[in-house]
């Protein structure tokens, strides 16, 4: 009779303890160290955060939409909206294809300054795109939520990441980040652009780390920074620590600037 031997499956292979609750910590573990190995490989060590809606549609789509709805399909007041907005996804194509086109004549042997955004639609498509259209890498950091499907091909196919926990996203986005630039968006932008502000207010972000909010009128109109100042619940000084704008040229040539200035000598993470 032959004896029956039985095999234990190894830890690290056993898939159902990797998706229990007791793995937890090692998958989040493992949401920093796969990232920061793709990253290293690929001589990614310093990027400029795009964030924004995804929601945005490019001017030619929107064209087409407002086409349809006067001719009877569609909503013409929700299609003049997304056409008016389309100029956001137009501005951030265009400033990622020029930072995109500044950051490869670096002589630098590393890859500095490379675009990077949530992986998604809207203006996070944008940068890519921008990105892309300059011949240049760049980074999507994707989260499993439950949205329909997208396709965001302009993502470099190598720095295309996908995160479950959104801490870790949010992690990424900060820590490679030299600078950041927040486009009009929603709850999401949100939550990432009052993140950054409070780790700057606080000094827990301790690297110098400009912050562009293009679309004065847009931000001026959800945010009112200047009651949370009148209110005594920020200084007056907090208000510098991001800067407005409603132009590519100012947008490009602050972040440049800034760049140029704090950041050229130091690559690398650093918060």
């Amino acid at each position: 009779m032959t004896e029956r031997r039985h095999y234990s499956v190894k830890a690290y292979r056993n898939e159902s303890f990797l998706d229990s609750r007791d793995a937890r910590a090692l998958r989040i573990l493992a949401e920093y160290l796969e990232p920061e190995s793709r990253f290293s490989h690929y001589r990614v060590h310093d990027t400029i955060v795009f964030m924004g809606s995804a929601r945005v549609v490019p001017r030619v789509q929107a064209e087409e939409e407002v086409q349809a709805a006067e001719q009877g399909s569609g909503d013409l007041a929700q299609a003049k909206l997304r056409l008016d907005m389309s100029r956001y996804y137009e501005a951030a194509r265009e400033l990622a294809r020029r930072l995109t086109e500044w950051s490869k004549k670096l002589s630098d042997e590393e890859r500095r300054f490379v675009v990077c955004t949530g992986g998604g639609p809207g203006i996070m498509e944008a940068a890519n795109r921008g990105a892309s259209e300059a011949k240049g890498m760049n980074v999507g950091l994707t989260i499993s939520i439950p949205v329909e499907e997208f396709d965001n091909r302009y993502v470099t196919r190598e720095l295309s990441f996908h995160f479950h926990y959104f801490f870790m996203r949010k992690f990424w986005f900060a820590y490679l980040a030299k600078a950041v630039i927040v486009f009009p968006g929603g709850f999401g932008t949100l939550d990432e652009l009052f993140e950054l502000l409070t780790l700057l207010q606080t000094h827990k972000i301790r690297k110098h780390l400009p912050i562009v909010l293009f679309g004065r009128k847009y931000w001026s109109e959800v945010i009112n920074f200047d009651a949370l100042v009148r209110s005594g619940t920020i200084d007056a000084q907090d208000l510098a620590i991001f800067y407005s704008t409603d132009s590519v040229d100012e947008a490009y040539n602050y972040i440049v600037e800034q760049l140029s200035q704090y950041a050229l000598k130091e690559p690398g993470a650093i918060l």
